[in-house]
């Protein structure tokens, strides 16, 4: 059932009508996918990740993306991956719970309206989590949506 509550597509960031990177959410992570540009061998592509920065590039060149991130996350269960022709960054929320309303500074941000589906989103996949024999799945709310780090006492720890 909890995949019904996966995010239903991923966001995208452009910058001079070229597409910078793509992204999604969870309660527990952010997910930035980069399309890698042909003809360049894998290894020479980098990654890194601290609490509040993330720069990618590749060797010998300027970085493509160098950014502050929106929010802390936890550097050591932060990853990336390449797969085919795409670099995955997974970055693990220091505040699980919280929405992004993009993974970087000042860059792409949701607009208020889908800033609150996500909200809404994030929220029922936390209903999920503490309620496993229940469906969410179709579940809305009326009104405002509570922030699910803090509705009712906050998220529980497991």
């Amino acid at each position: 059932m909890a995949e019904k509550l996966a995010p239903e597509k991923r966001h995208s960031f452009m910058h001079n009508g070229q597409k910078v990177f793509e992204w999604d959410q969870t309660l527990e992570e952010v997910n930035m996918y980069i399309t890698l540009p042909p003809n360049v061998p894998k290894k020479l592509f980098y990654c890194k990740i601290d609490s509040k920065h993330v720069e990618v590039g590749i060797k010998g060149n300027p970085p493509y993306l160098s950014h502050d991130l929106m929010h802390p996350v936890k550097t050591d269960s932060s990853f990336w991956t390449l797969e085919d022709d795409i670099m995955h960054i997974t970055l693990q929320k220091r505040d699980k719970g919280q929405t992004w309303s993009s993974p970087i500074m000042g860059q792409g941000q949701l607009d208020p309206y889908t800033t609150d589906l996500e909200q809404k989103r994030l929220m029922l996949q936390r209903f999920q989590e503490e309620n496993p024999g229940f469906d969410f799945s179709q579940a809305q709310f009326s009104g405002s949506c509570p922030d699910p780090r803090t509705f009712m006492g906050g998220i529980r720890s497991s």
